[in-house]
Formats: structure tokens, sequence, C-alpha cells
């Protein structure tokens, strides 16, 4: 199982995978470089994003500075307060649920390091509120895997239209089907379309 570590990982696996396909070439060209993106791993890894989700970037953030503040980013810490404090901090109560179940659920954050990507997944979304893409996401950045993609994710989706010049953006299941071509590098094919995407969407003026 391959980890990205460093830069000189995503421009190996940009390499491979501009040699197998020249569309990707292209498109590394007008998006490099291209951002490491990896982060920490852990339980407040994944509590941060089910605070992420269905708000934008800054209530995100505002919400989480407050539970930072508060010092209410710890398994014990959660599970220890009032849901009437968590819902203080900006919480839904759903998320407050969410937040609760993650911290009851006693994972084993060492031992997901040395999991293959499946089993990584299979874990992660047996928590409520945890979804096969916050999972994919959490193998990608926060673990690092280097094989892993997420073919739900829209704006691969489009990327794929873009490059590919495709008629209509692909499915989950065809971009699922497409990418094994892209193995064992498709953590660095997602990040090649993700910059691709960006790149044409900025020179098209669209926001």
């Amino acid at each position: 199982m391959r980890i990205i570590h460093s830069d000189a990982c995503v421009a190996e696996g940009a390499a491979w995978l501009g040699a197998r396909e020249p569309r990707f070439a292209t498109a590394y060209a007008l998006a490099a470089p291209l951002p490491l993106r990896r982060t920490p791993d852990g339980f407040d890894r994944l509590f941060s994003a089910i605070v992420s989700q269905q708000v934008s970037t800054a209530a995100a953030a505002a919400i989480w500075n407050r539970l930072e503040g508060q010092g209410l980013t710890t398994p014990e810490s959660v599970l220890a307060a009032p849901d009437d404090l968590l819902r203080a901090q900006g919480l839904s109560r759903q998320k407050v649920r969410y937040a609760k179940a993650l911290a009851a659920e006693g994972i084993d954050y060492d031992s997901l390091r040395a999991l293959p990507t499946e089993e990584v997944i299979a874990r992660l979304i047996h928590v409520p509120g945890i979804g096969r893409w916050t999972a994919e996401m959490y193998a990608m950045f926060a673990l690092g895997h280097a094989d892993v993609f997420a073919p739900a994710d829209l704006a691969l989706q489009e990327g794929v239209r873009l490059l590919f010049d495709l008629p209509d953006r692909p499915r989950e299941r065809a971009l699922k089907d497409m990418a094994e071509a892209w193995s064992p590098w498709r953590a660095v094919a997602a990040r090649i379309l993700w910059g691709y995407y960006h790149v044409v969407k900025q020179r098209e003026g669209v926001r």
C-alpha cells in the first residue's frame, strides 16, 4: 500500500499517470503545482468533517473555533458535554448525535493507518454521520493513501467530463470503473482532476 508523504510522491504519481494517459499530462501541466493536502488523522479530523457538512466553509470554521475554545474536540470532552453545550457552539441536533456516536465508537485511529483503503472506509461508514465520501477523503488526505478515489464527488465528475471531452458528467458507477485504469495512483488522479477543474472554470469565468 503506497502512502503519499510529500510533493515528490504526488509528482511521481503524476508522471506515471501522464505516461499512460496523455490527457493527465496536459491537465497536470495546467494545474501544477498540486497541493499535497495532507492533514493530521484522528478523531478531531472526522469530527471536523461532521461539523463541515451542509454549511459554508466560513461557518464551519467559526463553529470549530468555538468548539476548540471550549475544549470540545476530543472524544472524552464530547461524550461528557451536555447536548445544549454542543448546540450552543453551533451544532445542530443531528450533528450533536453524530459527534457523540463518533466519540463513543472507540475507533483505534492508530490501527487505521495500517489497514487497506476499503477496510478503512468500511470501519468509518459504520459510524452515523460518516458517509463513503467522507471516509474516502479521510483515507486520501489524513492517511495519505495513494490509491483511493471518490467517484461520487461532483467536481471530479465534472473534471473528467472536461478533460476527456465527454458529452455528460459521468455517474458514480461509470467514474469508479473508469478510475480503475488509474490505479495505483488514483488519489493523484483526483488531485489532478480537481486542479484541472478549477483552472478551466476560472478561465471560463465560472464562480
